[in-house]
């Protein structure tokens, strides 16, 4: 039975591969007569039309017929796009890699950063997170920060550019990203009781962040694991800070003692 499987499997991906390979010399037999302008309008309208696999091909042909000229750099950045727009962001990421380094100069780099930004900050968004609002702090960081610094490069480079407003946005909502991870996991270390760590993420948090909604937890965090690690002076700084900022604070309605019941659960 499984030597039929192997069988049945092996001739099925056979046949697939041979497919492939007969769309591909199809759309090379068809297109060896035209010209480059008609080739990328072609491509294109695939593009346009959501035929990503079509759109790439053609692309492809373009680029290895007409290698040089503004079409095949176009054609690059447009291939760039189709992977991005077909689920494809690793290999969306490589041909914009591609393109940045054999253009460097090129007009259109500002489009070709906004479009890595894209790339990454959509990488890890589930199908679940495409129906439902997205809680950023679960968001990867790593991915996070890598579209930060894809937009931060777009915005500094090309301020005129017309996709910085956008950029701005969503460095905004990166930012609020990356102070919702450090929060999670501060929140993580202070229910085991690890609060030196849990005071070195809070602290990262009002330093890195002071612009998100996370800086009020993070003082009333440090305050509380301040007294845990028996810090009096420490724990009385931090509060004055809280109290500065936060004058109506809920944190300050409740005198943290070494003994109460855990903060999370006073807060949730």
């Amino acid at each position: 039975m499984k030597k039929i499987l192997l069988v049945v499997s092996l001739s099925l991906a056979l046949g697939a591969c041979a497919s492939n390979k007969g769309t591909v010399d199809k759309d090379a037999q068809i297109t060896q007569d035209w010209n480059v302008e008609k080739l990328y309008a072609e491509a294109h309208d695939e593009l346009n039309s959501s035929n990503y696999t079509r759109a790439i091909k053609l692309y492809e042909i373009l680029e290895s017929r007409f290698p040089n000229g503004r079409y095949a750099q176009q054609a690059q950045l447009d291939t760039a796009y189709a992977y991005y727009k077909d689920d494809e962001p690793e290999k969306a990421l490589a041909a914009i890699d591609r393109f940045q380094r054999h253009h460097p100069q090129h007009p259109n780099m500002d489009y070709a950063l906004y479009l890595k930004g894209l790339v990454l900050f959509n990488e890890d968004q589930s199908f679940l997170n495409k129906l439902a609002s997205q809680d950023w702090s679960d968001r990867d960081p790593k991915a996070n920060r890598s579209a930060y610094q894809a937009f931060a490069e777009l915005v500094q480079r090309y301020p005129e550019s017309k996709y910085a407003a956008d950029a701005t946005e969503r460095m905004a909502k990166l930012v609020d990203a990356l102070g919702g991870n450090e929060i999670s996991v501060a929140r993580y270390y202070m229910k085991r009781g690890a609060y030196l760590a849990a005071v070195n993420r809070a602290q990262k948090i009002v330093e890195r962040y002071q612009n998100t909604r996370y800086v009020e937890e993070a003082l009333a965090m440090m305050e509380l694991a301040y007294k845990k690690l028996e810090k009096p002076q420490l724990a009385a700084d931090t509060r004055r800070v809280l109290e500065t900022n936060f004058p109506q604070s809920p944190f300050l309605q409740h005198q943290w003692q070494p003994n109460d019941m855990p903060w999370w659960r006073y807060w949730r």
